[in-house]
């Protein structure tokens, strides 16, 4: 398969050249040249594939011959030794646990399925690949650790100071080696944009390989897909006809993903786009104006994004056709005090302990069963364990939770982190710079 930029379509180039220098020279997203459409037989498949062989099933048709299957296989198995069940809340409310990697977060998916794909892709280069990568929390985490130690490579870790939880600094900032942890003086968007000048940069681009972690990755987005399916695939057979899916949403990867699954053939009605206070995306669904602006802080600080980079990926699968994306996608955005009520409620009437993030997917989700459709069933992504915000959800419940023993043990650790400027020349010198 070949991949073309959001701003060229003329353009095409292999998976590898996507993944490898992460984003096209005109600034714009790759994306795959054709949506692949899965038979009917292959999705009577899916109920009875274990995750591993479905990622295996589903991510061929991505590589198309640019890896063996043998290689493919053991990629897939190395990069998913973990499982992400669907839990059930109601007899029609599920949340698909996606923390059941080593950070605990939904971005474990993406980072080690892409980076084994590059370490397949670098192992002839000559000159170490570098990998710039912006997060607002656990992007950074499951890149740090995905990337850890892979010879070949090494990572350079941009978050923004004082607005990540502690135990997400301690994940990304602690490891050392490789992996450099970057503290800038600014928000997540300054951090975006400090990525983005350097992958365009032409004088890095002649001195070093670079690419990016980040969403804007292709390689990030594939392994997401496989999810969608599999989350499908764990619903009671009976469950599986009338589906909602909610996505709580900061950069839009994730939706994204779950965008190009049901153009695959993924059986969903309907997407919900659950935002908190960053509701630009919401904002355009009800206007049709996109208004991207400085993100504003708040508890569920992995969707304190602005300017969603992804949104423009979205845009080319429909099109630019606003009429058609609101015929997939419902959104809405939701306050603190609101996803704070929601932990809170879902907690005392069920048991089930919510991270700050898949609360707001659920708050999306409730609205839009109660005021659009009633008879559908939904899922909402559950996408951190609660723990990596121990000291916001303590707050709420009113109780101590316990930390499972990875997170304690990072917590241990001293920080390495370097504090920089919002500055591109301070970033260039130290990507630059002879470790």
């Amino acid at each position: 398969m070949k991949f073309y930029s959001t701003k060229n379509k003329l353009l095409r180039v292999s998976l590898k050249e996507a993944v490898l220098t992460g984003m096209p020279p005109d600034h714009g997203l790759y994306m795959p040249e054709t949506v692949p459409t899965l038979t009917p037989e292959f999705l009577k498949r899916v109920p009875d594939l274990p995750f591993q062989e479905l990622a295996f099933e589903l991510a061929r048709y991505f590589v198309d011959g640019e890896i063996s299957d043998d290689k493919l296989i053991d990629l897939v198995s190395d990069a998913f030794p973990f499982d992400a069940p669907l839990v059930p809340l109601s007899d029609h409310i599920y949340a698909l646990e996606l923390f059941h990697g080593p950070t605990l977060a939904f971005k474990d998916f993406g980072a080690r399925f892409m980076s084994r794909l590059m370490a397949l892709f670098t192992q002839n280069l000559s000159k170490e690949l570098k990998i710039l990568v912006a997060t607002s929390g656990d992007t950074g985490s499951a890149v740090a650790n995905g990337f850890f130690n892979v010879p070949g490579i090494r990572v350079y870790v941009l978050y923004p100071a004082g607005k990540v939880s502690e135990i997400q600094e301690k994940q990304m900032a602690t490891l050392g080696k490789n992996v450099i942890a970057l503290k800038v003086h600014g928000v997540f968007d300054d951090c975006q944009a400090l990525v983005k000048k350097a992958l365009a940069d032409k004088k890095l681009r002649e001195s070093f390989v670079i690419s990016s972690a980040n969403s804007i990755n292709i390689a990030r987005l594939i392994p997401q897909i496989f999810y969608y399916f599999y989350a499908w695939a764990q619903l009671p057979e009976t469950k599986r006809d009338k589906l909602v899916m909610s996505v709580p949403s900061g950069n839009f990867g994730n939706l994204t993903a779950g965008l190009i699954a049901k153009q695959m053939g993924l059986p969903v009605d309907r997407f919900v786009d659950a935002a908190n206070r960053n509701d630009v995306v919401p904002e355009y669904l009800q206007t049709a104006r996109f208004n991207p602006r400085p993100s504003v802080q708040t508890i569920s600080s992995a969707m304190d994004v602005g300017n969603p980079s992804n949104f423009d990926r979205i845009l080319d699968l429909y099109g630019h056709s606003h009429k058609a994306m609101i015929r997939d996608i419902w959104g809405k955005a939701y306050s603190d005090e609101e996803t704070r009520d929601k932990i809170r409620e879902t907690i005392e009437n069920t048991g089930y302990l919510c991270d700050p993030h898949g609360a707001v997917g659920l708050l999306g989700l409730q609205e839009y069963l109660e005021h659009v459709d009633n008879t559908a069933t939904g899922i909402f992504l559950e996408t951190a364990h609660p723990a990596k915000f121990k000291p916001v959800v303590e707050e709420i419940i009113g109780k101590e939770i316990s930390l499972p023993e990875r997170l304690s043990e990072c917590l241990e650790k001293p920080l390495l982190s370097v504090p920089m400027e919002n500055d591109y020349e301070a970033f260039f010198g130290v990507v630059t710079r002879n470790e």
